[in-house]
């Protein structure tokens, strides 16, 4: 299994912490978003990984030598090269593409601005069919990254099986949605040419779409899961709130870690 880490946004609403640096590579007690992210993964199984760069991307070329030396395993740095005219749909393409023609292999794909429990990352790596991570505990808002699933029912391990995607995005229904899509999926190897060939179509349609999208086209045709967090929290960087709920987060999840 492969770790794909999206690092290549210009984070411009953190300035200016992302004046010199991608999101991915702001410290919190001494470790970069993007290592630590790296860690949970390897707590899972990983030893292989892609990271998507633009924005600044000699920072983080330089840096990924340094933590696969650290932890023994091997980063592959792929690059954006239209990072700042582009969206997610074309960072995760880059990365799922080059999984299919060179490496294919199930693949765990997250945003490198998360922070994120651990265990939510090892609950998905033990899923057997491309997945998606579902927060069904936090208030939704109009921010939220919602998905309305149909013909919801729970399996025995707290994930939604069989799931078709009816929508998803931040302009649904709050009532209506099964909760917030948190940027952390996993796309397992027999879905990675039909993952594929719907990104194209996104990024064809709009360069600035979302990879979140292409799950919803994806579920009419594979099984997708849909694991719940179930109060395992979890934050993406945004803003310089998020960034201080992100301190925040970490000092309680080292705590946990610790006790």
């Amino acid at each position: 299994m492969i770790g794909v880490i999206l690092a290549a946004g210009m984070g411009t609403r953190l300035r200016p912490l992302t004046d010199n640096i991608p999101k991915a590579l702001l410290e919190i007690n001494d470790m970069t978003l993007l290592e630590r992210m790296i860690k949970n993964c390897i707590d899972a199984g990983m030893e292989k990984f892609i990271v998507l760069v633009g924005y600044k991307k000699e920072t983080v070329e330089n840096i990924c030598p340094e933590i696969g030396e650290k932890y023994g395993i091997e980063i592959k740095v792929l690059e954006n090269e239209k990072y700042d005219v582009t969206n997610t749909s074309v960072s995760t393409y880059i990365a799922s593409k080059y999984i299919e023609e060179n490496d294919k292999d199930d693949f765990i794909l997250v945003n490198g601005d998360n922070v994120v429990d651990p265990e939510i990352i090892s609950r998905l790596a033990e899923t057997k069919n491309t997945s998606m991570i579902v927060d069904n505990f936090k208030e939704l808002n109009e921010e939220s990254f919602k998905l309305i699933i149909a013909n919801e029912s729970l399996n025995k391990d707290n994930s939604i099986a069989n799931g078709r995607i009816e929508d998803i995005g931040k302009g649904l229904d709050i009532p209506s949605s099964s909760g917030e899509f948190i940027g952390v999926s996993k796309v397992v190897a027999d879905d990675i040419v039909q993952f594929n060939r719907i990104l194209e179509e996104k990024i064809e349609e709009d360069p600035q779409n979302y990879y979140d999208f292409a799950y919803k086209d994806l579920s009419e045709t594979t099984i997708i899961d849909y694991v719940l967090t179930n109060g395992l929290k979890w934050t993406e960087i945004d803003d310089h709130t998020d960034w201080e709920n992100a301190q925040i987060l970490v000092e309680e999840l080292e705590n946990k870690t610790k006790s």
